[in-house]
């Protein structure tokens, strides 16, 4: 200070406040909380989907509980570490998630020159064990029926479900399904395929089965508002959200649970799962999900039984 050095000491903590106090610094310059705030200003940030920001909105929570504090200079890769096995041991996975979310961060730092290398690129994550469950058909045929027997907001909840298990697409790409989307005519369903690599984009043209086209025509039956294309809607007639969906889906699963309507939780996405496996077992191929089938494979394919023919 003024010129002359400031003996640190061997306490690294301390140290840290020292040095931060000697910079006469705004307290929250440099700090994961501000940079949260800077990422939510970035070109990358705008290109998301909604789903995505909306993800990470929800793990920003409790990083910014943890780590919202600190200085992103003074981030290590054993405090990365500790996060993870420790801050989060009873959430693995959500852990990996919070930890790529800082890691986002952690390149607008390297980016406003605040920080050289990345911490979070320099720990492994904790493992995930893959889902290994889809719903039968018959249990998701009871539930559906349980849904359809709900209000408003819960049938539209069971048709998004039956969508999801007959088609295999994500809901991001058909929660902003329009109806000239759908195709009678032409026995064909319009979609753009999300998560491609490089930004580039690829349509999916899906064929109507028997199955298929009977919810196609029960979805544009559906009552709307006259200046509205959109297939999924609210009880307002509004474009249904991704937040709406998800807090109805979660509530709407607790109560099947408790009325004893299925015995064991499954996601939205693992209907994806569900397609992937009925598909394999009624067509003997899986379907075109990804640029690879290993992937398919890898990912979705939940068949319990594996079938093959002998020789002769």
């Amino acid at each position: 200070m003024g010129g002359k050095p400031i003996n640190l000491g061997t306490d690294r903590d301390e140290a840290v406040r020292q040095v931060l106090g000697v910079n006469a610094q705004a307290s929250s310059q440099g700090t994961v909380r501000a940079l949260w705030d800077l990422y939510q200003q970035t070109p990358k940030w705008a290109e998301l989907k909604e789903r995505t920001k909306s993800d990470y909105q929800a793990y920003s929570v409790k990083l910014l509980e943890v780590m919202g504090d600190v200085p992103a200079g003074v981030i290590r890769p054993t405090d990365i570490a500790r996060y993870l096995r420790v801050e989060r041991a009873e959430a693995p996975v959500r852990g990996n998630r919070e930890i790529a979310l800082l890691s986002n961060l952690m390149n607008v730092a390297i980016e406003r020159g605040e920080i050289d290398s990345n911490p979070c690129k320099q720990v492994k994550k904790n493992s995930e064990k893959a889902r290994t469950e889809a719903p039968e058909p018959e249990e998701l045929r009871s539930y559906l029926d349980w849904l359809f027997r709900g209000g408003p907001a819960r049938r539209m909840l069971a048709l998004m479900a039956e969508f999801a298990a007959l088609a295999g697409s994500r809901r991001a790409e058909f929660l902003e399904l329009q109806t000239p989307q759908i195709d009678l005519q032409g026995d064909v369903i319009r979609l753009m395929r999300a998560k491609q690599h490089g930004g580039s984009k690829k349509a999916e043209s899906i064929t109507m089965g028997p199955a298929m086209r009977n919810l196609a025509v029960r979805l544009l039956g559906l009552p709307r508002p006259e200046t509205s294309l959109h297939v999924f809607i609210n009880q307002q007639g509004n474009p249904l959200t991704e937040s709406g969906f998800t807090s109805g889906w979660q509530r709407a699963m607790v109560d099947a649970l408790e009325e004893g309507v299925i015995q064991r939780r499954f996601t939205f996405h693992d209907l994806r799962a569900y397609y992937t496996t009925q598909h394999k077992e009624q067509y003997g191929a899986l379907p075109e999900l990804h640029a690879s089938t290993a992937t398919t494979a890898r990912v979705y394919d939940r068949s319990k039984i594996a079938k093959r023919n002998s020789l002769g």
